[in-house]
């Protein structure tokens, strides 16, 4: 990274300091980290796969009044489930704070805005924050060096193993599952399936 560039990624690291708690933003740089590893794997753009990742859950510890304010006041969609499980608005605020607070292009938004349900049509950077807020160093559960493993040999699969026992987990626990997860599991296995 150029010096401009190393700047800009502290001034962000200062800001998310000041609006996260310790584990959270621990978790922020984590994922950054694990995004730029997996960037490099893969052949796309680091700097923008740690940036997407270090602020992916910047609006994470927003209360459920707050992020309903902020939806309201940025005139952002809220779907049915989003409704009754705000914790998932944190993806569309963080998204929508990473355009107008840092100018992110669109990628890098869409990267922020998936990162939590998936979505079918997810590009290679996507994937990666998805993984790697899943993967980063800091988590600590059961599938977590699967995971990792799968991370290193292939994205889909890798997606395919969180979206199946995250969804599982949801079910088994009673909670919602956003569509937007199904679809992407779907797209996933139909993909798979015909290779």
């Amino acid at each position: 990274m150029v010096s401009k560039d190393i700047e800009r990624v502290e001034k962000i690291q200062e800001e998310l300091k000041t609006m996260l708690s310790e584990k959270r933003y621990h978790h922020s740089i984590g994922t950054m980290k694990m995004a730029e590893e997996l960037a490099r794997q893969y052949g796309i753009d680091t700097e923008e796969a740690g940036l997407a990742g270090l602020v992916h859950d910047m609006a994470k510890e927003l209360t459920e009044e707050e992020s309903l304010k902020y939806m309201k006041e940025n005139n952002i969609e809220i779907d049915e489930i989003e409704q009754k499980n705000a914790k998932l608005l944190h993806a569309k605020i963080g998204a929508d704070m990473a355009k107008k607070r840092y100018g992110f292009p669109e990628n890098m938004q869409k990267a922020i805005l998936y990162h939590t349900t998936a979505y079918p049509e997810m590009d290679m950077l996507a994937k990666i924050i998805f993984i790697a807020d899943k993967a980063e160093e800091n988590r600590k559960y059961e599938e977590v060096e699967t995971v990792r493993n799968l991370a290193k040999k292939d994205l889909d699969e890798c997606m395919l193993y969180i979206l199946n026992f995250t969804i599982k987990a949801n079910i088994d626990k009673e909670k919602l599952v956003h569509p937007n997860s199904f679809l992407t599991r779907n797209q996933l296995l139909m993909n798979k399936n015909s290779n």
